[in-house]
């Protein structure tokens, strides 16, 4: 499946600010790898499964994003704002997470550190 992000994006835009012709971001099980989302507004959006392996979000808003099962291994988060973002079992081994705003975020079984404890 090919996604025209920058597509997503606008229509995602106009679906957050009420406009005509806009719908939510549904980006499910979608492969994203090595994607430059950076400073992409992604508030809401429904990125359950979705491969983040290695993408670039920093700066990004995702605040109330449903990330539920998704790889975000080595994604560059820094300065995201992931506040109640749904991350339930995401995998964050090796994603820079350095001033990222995590509140009342869900990382229940979420996967941040390799099984030996030390970071991946």
């Amino acid at each position: 499946m090919n996604i025209d992000i920058k597509e997503v994006l606008e229509l995602h835009n106009k679906w957050l600010n009420g406009e005509d012709g806009g719908c939510r971001a549904d980006l499910r099980g979608a492969d994203l790898r090595g994607a430059n989302l950076r400073g992409a507004d992604l508030r809401g959006a429904d990125l359950r499964g979705a491969v983040l392996r290695g993408a670039n979000l920093r700066d990004a808003d995702l605040r109330g994003a449903n990330l539920r099962g998704a790889n975000l291994r080595y994604a560059n988060l820094r300065y995201a704002n992931l506040r109640d973002a749904d991350l339930w079992g995401a995998n964050l081994r090796g994603a820079v997470l350095c001033d990222a705003n995590l509140r009342d975020a869900n990382l229940r079984d979420a996967v941040l550190v390799d099984g030996s404890g030390a970071p991946n």
